[in-house]
């Protein structure tokens, strides 16, 4: 039997959509999921943050959920070079 792993990202308004790896917790994100590389260029940009993370677990696989925040401009600042 095969076993899948499924990863997921959650936004705060609740959409869904699936990523291709596991996100570790308190990482900044964009909007498709991706990690972001610090300091960050600026502070005007959409920016995610993962502040939970779920893993339901079944015979064929699991599943991870990451809940991410949105992060205002002046919570970013503190991100920039």
């Amino acid at each position: 039997m095969m076993y899948i792993n499924e990863y997921f990202i959650v936004f705060p308004e609740g959409d869904v959509q699936e990523i291709k790896s596991r996100l570790p917790f308190n990482t900044l994100v964009d909007m498709n999921g991706n990690v972001l590389s610090l300091p960050l260029p600026t502070n005007k940009m959409i920016v995610f943050k993962v502040n939970g993370i779920k893993t339901d677990e079944n015979k064929g696989g699991s599943e991870t959920y990451h809940f991410l925040e949105l992060l205002s401009a002046e919570e970013l600042l503190e991100y920039t070079k």
